[in-house]
């Protein structure tokens, strides 16, 4: 009885244990029709936990306006993970958050539910000039989105690409079949020659063929250039023949040629008719000595002036294939260079110019002031600032696992890197007493973090940094050179770092820019005009 009681106790507290690993809050309990609230979800675990969190379009009959990247504290050797949701719901009356599903190393954990209530907005008819209801008017029904069309475009673009390639190299090599024909009996043969190694008999073990194949093709040139029976002939009756034909035709020929060419021609009969296994060196070598016996027979042959013209002629045609060969290449590398421009057109044009800019060419300064900006709240203690385009969270493991001891959290967030035109990197620090920072030594440790993203021949100035909302701090401003990694030369670059402090947290500020860019000074005295802080939590 005790054992099942200390068991029955055992696992209630392991379940409280596990209970206050996870919480749940929001930020207000009453909002107005469409107004949004935040639910924020933390989570305690260790570092090699892995957490999921609730995901999806509702909670419930809540709408979810906006999923928020998950923020990281880390105290001592525990993290806690805090998730927050923007909610909303356009219809008036008391809704409730149900229990969410958080997943703890494939352990399922609920949150709390919660209440919300969403007032009716008042609307006051007795102030304002009432009208007649107007008759229905007919409008032109809004055409869907078409981009799955342009998608559809684009593949058959790219698809119509690969076609043509294929279809111009099927007709050329067609063509090149049809022009197979050739001017003397000698480029016939070293042709045949080439294509027989290309059929790599030898390799997949059919020797007899292969000689089979290579004597014939010498036997046929030997018919075709000499005119003897060569095709019909045993190889001795062949070599007798041959001897006779040079004698006769007062041709020179070596007579080592001749006594290599009748070996090659005895290992072709052991082959055939023997099935005498060649060894691979053997081979290789009888192949180079019908290829040069060949050509001695062909040079010694003697011409009448008809067969110097014909040679002639086919080595103007052989040029002409060639030039008509670079033509069909160079169309061929026309359209491919056509479709491929087509593709990136539609691509840009399917997925908005803006995606495309933020992924691969980047934005002029003139464009980032010019453009719709965005409010938001980054780090801890949080800061509110105006941005032409949200800072992206980015993590330093070797500075999370090493903090120091005072400090609860921090967090770092960019846009841009530093030879871009601008970029920005913010760093927020929480505390875990009302340490209040040295500004100076903050903007010390801050220009040599300048020399790490790449920094060098530093000018520092300092001063007092204060914006219309009365926030004051201290900066360092100046210049700075910095390799381009696409010129590979340094270039000249300005920066202002900003430093804010306030008991138990400090902000960071790196805004760099080139050079005298006028639009590039005017985001940031903007940016710095809408900062906001909020106090730092105990």
């Amino acid at each position: 009885m005790k054992k099942k009681l200390y068991l029955y106790i055992a696992l209630l507290f392991g379940f409280l244990g596990f209970a206050q690993q996870i919480s749940s809050s929001i930020d207000s309990t009453q909002i107005k029709i469409g107004s949004q609230f935040n639910l924020t979800i933390k989570a305690k675990v260790n570092e090699k936990d892995k957490v999921v969190f609730p995901d999806g379009k509702f909670f419930g009959a809540l709408e979810i306006l906006e999923s928020y990247p998950i923020d990281t504290l880390k105290n001592d050797n525990q993290y806690e993970l805090i998730k927050k949701y923007g909610l909303t719901q356009f219809d008036s009356g008391r809704y409730v958050i149900p229990k969410l599903l958080v997943k703890i190393n494939q352990k399922e954990f609920r949150t709390d539910s919660l209440s919300i209530l969403v007032n009716d907005v008042k609307v006051d008819t007795t102030k304002q000039q009432m009208y007649d209801i107007k008759d229905i008017i007919a409008t032109e029904e809004k055409p869907m989105s078409e981009w799955w069309k342009l998608l559809i475009l684009l593949l058959l673009i790219i698809a119509s690409g690969f076609a043509s390639y294929f279809i111009i190299k099927r007709l050329q090599k067609d063509k090149e079949q049809k022009e197979e024909f050739f001017a003397s009996p000698i480029e016939k043969a070293i042709a045949y020659l080439q294509n027989l190694d290309k059929k790599q008999l030898v390799q997949r073990g059919d020797v007899k063929e292969y000689y089979s194949e290579m004597t014939d093709i010498t036997r046929t040139y030997i018919e075709e250039s000499i005119h003897i029976p060569a095709m019909e002939s045993t190889s001795s009756e062949l070599m007798e023949a041959l001897k006779k034909a040079i004698a006769d035709k007062k041709m020179f020929v070596n007579r080592e040629e001749l006594d290599k060419f009748k070996k090659v021609l005895e290992n072709s009969d052991l082959v055939k008719f023997a099935k005498s296994q060649p060894l691979p060196f053997e081979i290789e070598t009888d192949k180079k000595i019908i290829d040069k016996f060949l050509l001695v027979i062909d040079k010694a042959l003697p011409r009448t002036e008809d067969q110097a013209a014909i040679l002639f002629a086919e080595e103007v045609r052989k040029k002409e294939m060639q030039k008509q060969k670079a033509k069909r290449l160079a169309l061929s590398a026309g359209i491919s260079a056509f479709l491929l421009v087509a593709s990136v057109v539609i691509f840009t044009y399917t997925i908005g110019f803006d995606f495309v800019k933020d992924s691969y060419l980047g934005y002029s300064t003139k464009e980032l002031l010019e453009k719709e900006w965005i409010t938001s709240e980054y780090g801890e203690p949080a800061i509110i600032i105006s941005s032409p385009k949200v800072l992206k969270r980015t993590i330093d493991e070797k500075i999370q696992n090493n903090l120091p001891e005072n400090v609860k959290s921090t967090s770092r967030f960019a846009y841009g890197n530093i030879t871009d035109d601008f970029s920005i990197v913010l760093i927020t620090t929480a505390y875990k007493d009302t340490t209040k920072i040295d500004l100076d030594l903050a903007l010390e440790a801050d220009l040599k973090e300048l020399e790490k993203f790449g920094a060098k021949n530093i000018i520092v100035k300092t001063g007092e940094f204060e914006n219309v909302k009365g926030l004051s701090g201290k900066k360092a401003y100046g210049t700075f050179t910095a390799l381009d990694p696409e010129s590979e030369e340094d270039i000249k670059m300005q920066y202002d770092i900003m430093v804010l402090s306030q008991p138990g947290g400090a902000q960071e500020f790196f805004f760099m820019y080139r050079e005298e860019d006028k639009h590039a000074m005017e985001i940031i005295e903007k940016i710095q005009n809408s900062i906001e802080l909020r106090k730092a939590k105990k």
